[in-house]
């Protein structure tokens, strides 16, 4: 139930939590995402020694009307709907991840995949109808185009091409861990990453990417969710007999073929576009042709502005 408050004006640059806790809603009210208070400091880009600092400061702004409490969510708009959306998609997450599980467990299985991992909306315990699966893949070194062409081979023949159990846009190689694209839609999805297997690697992952952790010094990394992976003879045996130059020269074939075939399909886009959202390279494959990052970093950027401008607040922004 929504708890009205009285307006109450706040002084113009707000304090470092208020913008802290700001920082937190905006991002995630782009995806219409209302937040606990756990996850609003979970998110904050300002560190937080004591539960008693947000509380007050959300009831600072939710006697300003910037804030909105309906139970235990806080948004900032005024629409009951969003929680109510909210829950939907947290129970949809719940059999999505069944799928997850057992996708992993197959993917985990295929020659040179090192860790599986999920990002996306799922990574956030959300879906519904328009989620896909987004994986987050971890290959052995000079194998990560030929890992992802024998994985794109099994969606487009047994899975009839469908992505959304069996998205597999990203690719790193073990041997190249760090994320270049050091921003706060890169770091959120960092810091909520699920590790399905392969936890020793994702653990170097992290570590070689803890400048993520500086936009939410008050996180930690999310809990993984460790898939059975045992029985992987037949990986094994495949990848000794891709060993040596023949992987090498298939390795490089599948990049070349993949390259070409992303560049004539993408010729519209802007070289520096597609050198970020079509990232392909002997370490890493990106496949993000509609720039969603930047979308994301465009939006929150208009939104912190306009609720700036709207209340004549100023205020840390993530």
């Amino acid at each position: 139930m929504h708890i009205s408050h009285r307006h109450e004006h706040l002084p113009r640059q707000l304090s470092d939590i208020q913008s802290g806790v700001m920082s937190a809603l905006v991002y995630f009210d782009l995806f219409r995402y209302p937040l606990t208070v756990p996850e609003i400091i979970r998110f904050s880009p300002v560190r937080i020694d004591r539960l008693e600092q947000v509380e007050e400061a959300l009831r600072e702004l939710g006697s300003a009307l910037i804030v909105f409490r309906f139970g235990d969510h806080y948004s900032l708009v005024n629409d009951i709907a969003r929680v109510e959306r909210r829950k939907l998609g947290n129970a949809c997450a719940e059999k999505f991840w069944m799928k997850a599980r057992r996708m992993s467990v197959l993917m985990q299985r295929f020659p040179y995949v090192r860790s599986v991992n999920i990002s996306g909306s799922l990574s956030k315990e959300y879906a519904d109808d328009t989620t896909d699966i987004d994986y987050f893949i971890i290959t052995a070194p000079g194998r990560i185009w030929l890992c992802r062409t024998l994985l794109a081979l099994y969606k487009k023949v047994f899975l009839l091409n469908s992505r959304k159990y069996f998205c597999i846009n990203y690719f790193i190689s073990e041997d190249d861990l760090s994320i270049p694209d050091k921003n706060l839609f890169s770091a959120t999805e960092i810091v909520t990453l699920r590790n399905m297997s392969g936890q020793s690697i994702y653990a170097r992952f992290l570590e070689e990417n803890r400048w993520a952790f500086s936009h939410f010094p008050n996180a930690s990394a999310a809990d993984g969710m460790p898939v059975h992976t045992r029985g992987r003879r037949m990986q094994k045996a495949a990848e000794r007999i891709l060993a040596g130059r023949f992987g090498n020269l298939l390795d490089d074939l599948c990049f070349r073929i993949t390259f070409y075939y992303w560049k004539r399909k993408f010729s519209w886009m802007r070289e520096e576009e597609f050198a970020v959202n079509i990232r392909s390279k002997r370490t890493v494959s990106k496949h993000h042709p509609q720039g969603f990052q930047f979308q994301v970093m465009d939006r929150f950027a208009q939104r912190c502005a306009a609720l700036e401008a709207q209340h004549g607040i100023v205020f840390i922004h993530g």
